[in-house]
């Protein structure tokens, strides 16, 4: 079925937007290169049951489900539809809250349960909390077991509902696989997805709207319109648009790049490329080192990470973004390619200013490379913020030391929210590599790292707080390194009631 969208102020070049959705192809042309998935959805298509609750990313009011084929499977990701450019979906399957119940109207089990657990007060979020619920409901189907309720709670940790609280909802999560199974044809999902690749028009380099499915047609595509401007997930960019109400005259989209959208491992770490998902990125660096997983499940909301990718996390440069004094820390390197080669330097190299790189305009950040963890590291990643889930860190710190016969030999740490851009604490390390691993050197090191920094003062916290919180995290990594428990609210679980 083809669409044309009544005329607006779209860029003649500007390539239709094919996508999978009820089963068919739906090929929708006048569609401006800003437009996201939820203005398309509700203004243009008349889907309304997907809302619009804050515009930004946050609540999960918005959320869909895209679908992709990926090493012969399909993969199936809760997104937020507010802030996700219209064109970035081309040829991906999408189900909204419309999709999911039959054509005789039984619901799917992931809208009964929410009847059944009486999970919905006033309305607004719960076609957001539904379909991250059908993502999960898909996966966990797949993988043959129950959904547990950290599942659950980690499933929706980007939905927001300000009328029944959490606990049905999260019930509904646990209770909707005992009801009668609902599966969705993957099969032929897959091989509609196929026909649709298959038949996608070729690179048109002169496209108001460019989807390069290889790394060369990427570079050579940088090369001829370095004013364009590169999106990946769009978690920011994406702001820009519904915020700032900007427009693009040119997009260059990263997320179908093949080269770009693996994660390749060998003994010496791992090789991520810029288009892999936060949340597999994550996934990645917690198989390594699984004491990581409560850090990343605390970057933002699900579908926020099924979204943003590492590449574009990282090349945005926010001094607030939690990936980069991780990475730091754990001593990553950034690859930069252009057409005429490519550089490798240290991730905090890669900063000049507030948001600002050594990036030439024809340049772009490719890959990034993680070293595999050495025997005797020890690595804690610590994030401060207003709330402990979906929000953005006042303070990210993270402390990577090698500590051998009680003599710390080597120190890495990276600090967010305390600078113009993400930094090494390069007189922190100095001050602790090569001393005895005792509470004075540990006190030392405080003092140093307070003083290494000078925050500034906003809404998220006061520079007095940001340095104090600084030397406590340390003291913090100290006291956890000597055994002591439960001072960090991670270490906390509540019990359930009945």
């Amino acid at each position: 079925m083809t669409m044309t969208l009544p005329p607006s102020a779209v860029p003649p070049d500007t390539p239709a937007l094919r996508i999978l959705r009820r089963g068919g192809v739906l090929s929708l042309r006048n569609v401006p290169p800003e437009r996201t998935v939820l203005e398309l959805l509700r203004e243009d298509l008349g889907c309304t049951g997907t809302k619009e609750g804050c515009g930004e990313g946050d609540c999960g009011a918005c959320t869909v489900v895209l679908g992709q084929a990926e090493d012969g499977a399909l993969r199936l990701r809760a997104v937020n539809s507010c802030i996700r450019l219209a064109h970035s979906i081309d040829g991906m399957a999408l189900w909204t809250v419309e999709d999911l119940a039959a054509e005789d109207g039984a619901l799917h089990p992931a809208q009964e349960a929410m009847v059944q657990c009486h999970a919905s007060q006033c309305g607004f979020c719960t076609p957001g909390f539904v379909m991250s619920l059908f993502a999960l409901y898909e996966q966990q189907a797949r993988e043959g077991a129950p959904v547990t309720r950290t599942q659950a709670q980690e499933a929706l940790s980007g939905n927001l509902c300000r009328c029944t609280g959490y606990r049905p909802i999260l019930q509904a999560a646990q209770t909707m696989h005992a009801l009668p199974p609902v599966r969705l044809d993957e099969a032929g999902t897959l091989s509609k997805l196929e026909q649709l690749a298959q038949a996608q028009p070729g690179p048109r380099p002169d496209s108001a709207y460019n989807l390069p499915a290889t790394l060369a047609e990427l570079l050579r595509l940088r090369a001829a319109h370095p004013e364009a401007q590169l999106v990946a997930g769009c978690t920011d960019v994406g702001l820009w648009v519904t915020k700032q109400h900007r427009q693009f005259g040119r997009v260059i989209d990263l997320t179908q790049v093949a080269e770009l959208r693996r994660i390749a491992r060998d003994a010496g770490g791992l090789v991520i490329g810029a288009a892999v998902t936060l949340a597999d990125a994550f996934a990645a660096l917690v198989e390594d080192r699984p004491q990581l997983h409560g850090f990343a499940a605390r970057f933002a909301g699900l579908p926020v990470r099924n979204s943003g990718t590492l590449g574009g996390n990282i090349a945005n440069g926010s001094p607030i973004g939690d990936s980069m004094p991780l990475l730091i820390a754990l001593g990553a390197q950034v690859v930069l390619m252009r057409e005429r080669g490519r550089r490798t330097l240290p991730l905090e190299s890669l900063y000049t200013g507030y948001r600002q790189n050594v990036m030439a305009p024809d340049e772009l950040l490719a890959f990034i490379e993680v070293p595999a963890a050495v025997p005797g590291e020890t690595l804690k990643a610590y994030k401060i913020s207003k709330r402990y889930d979906d929000d953005i860190s006042a303070v990210c710190l993270a402390v990577n030391l090698r500590i051998e016969g009680g003599t710390v030999v080597r120190a890495s740490i990276g600090a967010g929210g305390v600078a113009a851009t993400p930094a090494r604490a390069a007189q922190t390390e100095a001050a602790l590599a090569g001393q005895p691993w005792t509470l004075a050197t540990v006190q030392r090191a405080m003092q140093a790292l307070r003083a290494e920094f000078a925050p500034i003062s906003d809404m998220r916290a006061s520079s007095a707080y940001r340095s104090a919180v600084l030397g406590n995290l340390l003291e913090r990594y100290w006291l956890e390194s000597q055994g002591l428990q439960q001072i960090n609210l991670a270490s906390f679980s509540l019990e359930e009631s009945p």
